[in-house]
């Protein structure tokens, strides 16, 4: 009779190892809890690769992983006007997601999480309730499949991730944008491309996006030029040869294009109430309006681990329903704020117009970047937030001019 071959068991598998799972693992094997890290190979998602100081000091990023420091937002109205917002004393950094979250990956092996390269295919159940959790070996489909123990799960595999949509109810129900970008060698002196090598330019037009917005953010040596949309069949790609047409950027090399759903708002439950949890856009923490998941990754990457860590310690899974409530206590009323800001203001050229007139505003300029390096509602100037509500108010009601 042949004998079952024993399956190794970890306290923790990490599936997916963008920020959001890198971030996990790292802080898990720091903690001394033996960690699996599985990552696909060929991960491709389109960003922009934005991230603010705060990130650095939080997560002890290095500098030397910023390939651009941002001093101006550029943001471009349906009718060609632009407002040009200073970022202030600080700035806001850019990083190319394969260098980053390949560093991301390296620290948490250095850490003592096991890094291996496989897609995730199934989650069950052993005799003894323990998660045995089924996976393609190797960098296709056509791996050989393996299996693997682990007492906690955390599924930070991304905006339709199969962890999720197998474990966490109503999963599937996730809003998404659906994003497309082309990572281009960036314009040298002499080129005629409408382009700042530290500014980033946000086109809110129909034509490039009906509901969300076109951008071209620097990379340093490289620059990211994408769209995205709620709107299922919209030309994406279309939609970024007409801005690169527009703006000269037609002419300077293209060097890869991504396509991929990213998520824009948090799923309602985040863990299964025994021993999975989600992070990053498998729980849908991309900041609606503006786009940015980075920082917010690794803050749920952060949070999921450590209520895995008092799930473990305690033997109490309702820990592992910290993670979503101390993400929404601390960044939920921001996230609150830019869903209804999209809702209202993207909704069509006239009000992206308002919109934009608005962000001339000094006040609007100041709290929106202060609320962007410090990653909260600012709170400390009462008077300007009052004068922002009745400019927003007579913007609303037509009193003043686009």
């Amino acid at each position: 009779m042949n004998e079952v071959p024993k399956l190794d068991l970890y306290d923790v598998l990490v599936v997916g190892g963008g920020p959001a799972g890198a971030t996990a693992a790292h802080e898990l094997a720091k903690a001394g809890r033996s960690v699996m890290l599985l990552d696909r190979a060929g991960r491709t998602k389109p960003c922009g690769g934005a991230v603010p100081p705060q990130l650095l000091r939080d997560f002890d990023v290095p500098d030397s992983l910023m390939v651009a420091q941002i001093d101006t937002a550029r943001i471009i109205s349906p009718t060609w006007r632009t407002v040009d917002i200073p970022v202030g004393n600080g700035y806001v950094g850019m990083v190319d997601r394969d260098v980053f979250d390949e560093w991301l990956r390296t620290r948490a092996a250095q850490a003592g999480a096991e890094r291996h390269v496989g897609t995730f295919t199934n989650f069950a159940r052993g005799a003894d309730g323990i998660p045995v959790i089924s996976y393609t070996d190797g960098k296709s489909r056509a791996g050989e499949v393996r299996q693997v123990r682990a007492r906690m799960v955390i599924g930070a595999d991304g905006a339709l991730s199969p962890v999720a949509r197998q474990c966490i109810p109503n999963s599937h129900k996730a809003k998404h944008v659906f994003a497309y970008h082309e990572v281009v060698k960036s314009p040298v002196a002499g080129d005629e491309a409408n382009f700042g090598a530290a500014r980033c330019d946000v086109y809110y037009q129909a034509p490039l996006s009906p509901d969300f917005y076109a951008w071209v953010f620097p990379h340093g040596a490289t620059t990211s030029i994408g769209t995205g949309t709620l709107q299922k069949g919209f030309g994406l790609k279309d939609a970024v040869a007409k801005l690169r047409q527009e703006t000269g950027l037609d002419q300077v090399e293209t060097i890869r294009k991504e396509g991929a759903p990213i998520p824009i708002k948090p799923l309602p439950q985040w863990d299964n109430g025994r021993d999975v949890v989600l992070a990053g856009d498998a729980a849908g923490v991309v900041a609606p309006a503006s786009g940015e998941g980075i920082f917010y990754a690794m803050t749920g990457g952060r949070f999921a681990a450590e209520a895995v860590l008092a799930a473990l310690v305690t033997g109490n899974a309702k820990a592992l329903r910290h993670a979503r409530r101390r993400f929404m206590r601390m960044h939920g009323p921001v996230f609150a704020v830019l869903d209804i800001m999209q809702t209202f203001w993207y909704r069509n050229d006239n009000r992206r117009e308002r919109f934009v007139a608005i962000c001339r505003d000094r006040d609007v300029q100041q709290l929106t970047f202060d609320g962007y390096m410090n990653k909260q509602l600012v709170k400390a100037k009462p008077l300007a937030h009052v004068r922002i509500f009745f400019k927003n108010l007579a913007h609303l009601t037509g009193l003043a001019t686009a």
